[in-house]
C-alpha cells in the first residue's frame, strides 16, 4: 500500500487541527477544519489508485490498523468536507465500535429471524455472523428536518431537494469507504433499513428526524474481494469538444 502514502500525506496536511473533544463525547455539529495547500506530489493517479483499492470486503476481522479514535476522526473529516446542496449539511453519522457494533448485529439478527422463513434462515444467519465478526459499523443518516426546511425555503425545487440530500449521503458513504480503504481497512455497505430503524433509534437515542440510510461494516481484511466486472466504457461514456 506504499502507493497510497501521498494521499495519506494530503489528508494529514489538509485536516491538521486536533479534535477538541474526546472519543466518547457526543457532538451535534461537525467541527470545522482549517485547510492548507495539499502537497503538489498528490496527483489524480494517486487518488484513482485509492479509488481502485476500495472494494466490497465481506471477510473482515476485529483487528484493524487504526484506533477507534482515528477512525472517528476520519469519519468526522469526511462528514465536514463532503458537499451538500446549499451547504445544507443534512448528513448525520453514528459510529459503533466493539460491543456496540455487536449489539447492532444482534438487534438486526433478532429482527430478521422473525421475518425470514426457516428454510432460508441458515444463509441469513451466516451473513449476520460474518458482519458481527467485523470491528465496527458506520450508520449513515439523513436529517429530515434539514430537507423539510430546504423544501420550504426553496419551493421551486421542493421535489428535487430529497434527491440532492440523497446524493450528498451517497458521496459521504463513498468518501468514508474510500478513506478507510486508504488505511487498509475493509468495508461493505448494507441496507437493512427501514426494518431496523425503530430498534436502532431506541438503542442509540437517535433523534426522530434522523432517517437511517445505510450501514457500512468495517474491519481488518482477511480475504480477497470478489472479482469485479466492468461494462464497456463505450456504453457508459461520451465526450464532445
Amino acid at each position: 500500500m506504499a502507493a497510497l502514502r501521498p494521499l495519506r500525506r494530503m489528508l494529514q496536511d489538509t485536516f491538521c487541527c486536533p479534535l477538541p473533544f474526546g472519543n466518547s463525547e457526543v457532538i451535534s455539529t461537525p467541527p470545522r477544519y482549517i485547510a492548507v495547500d495539499a502537497p503538489s506530489s498528490v496527483s489524480a493517479s494517486d487518488l484513482l489508485e485509492v479509488m481502485q483499492t476500495r472494494r466490497s470486503h465481506y471477510q473482515l476481522s476485529r483487528k484493524v490498523p487504526l484506533s477507534t479514535t482515528r477512525i472517528d476522526e476520519i469519519v468526522q473529516e469526511a462528514l465536514a468536507e463532503v458537499p451538500s446542496a446549499f451547504n445544507s449539511q443534512s448528513n448525520r453519522v453514528i459510529v459503533l465500535h466493539g460491543q456496540q457494533h455487536d449489539r447492532l448485529w444482534d438487534i438486526i439478527t433478532k429482527i430478521l429471524r422473525a421475518k425470514v422463513p426457516d428454510e432460508k434462515w441458515e444463509h441469513t444467519s451466516e451473513k449476520m455472523k460474518n458482519f458481527k465478526k467485523a470491528a465496527g459499523t458506520v450508520l449513515f443518516f439523513e436529517d429530515q428536518q434539514i430537507v423539510e426546511d430546504l423544501q420550504e425555503k426553496y419551493p421551486t425545487y421542493a421535489t428535487e431537494v430529497p434527491l440532492w440530500a440523497a446524493q450528498s449521503d451517497g458521496m459521504l458513504q463513498y468518501a468514508v469507504w474510500t478513506l478507510l480503504a486508504a488505511e487498509d481497512i475493509g468495508a461493505n455497505l448494507q441496507h437493512y433499513n427501514p426494518i431496523i430503524d425503530e430498534e436502532v433509534a431506541k438503542a442509540w437515542n437517535v433523534p426522530k428526524k434522523w432517517k437511517l440510510k445505510g450501514q457500512l461494516v468495517l474491519g481488518g481484511i482477511t480475504g480477497e474481494p470478489k472479482p469485479k466486472d466492468y461494462m464497456p466504457m463505450v456504453d457508459r461514456f461520451r465526450s464532445y469538444a
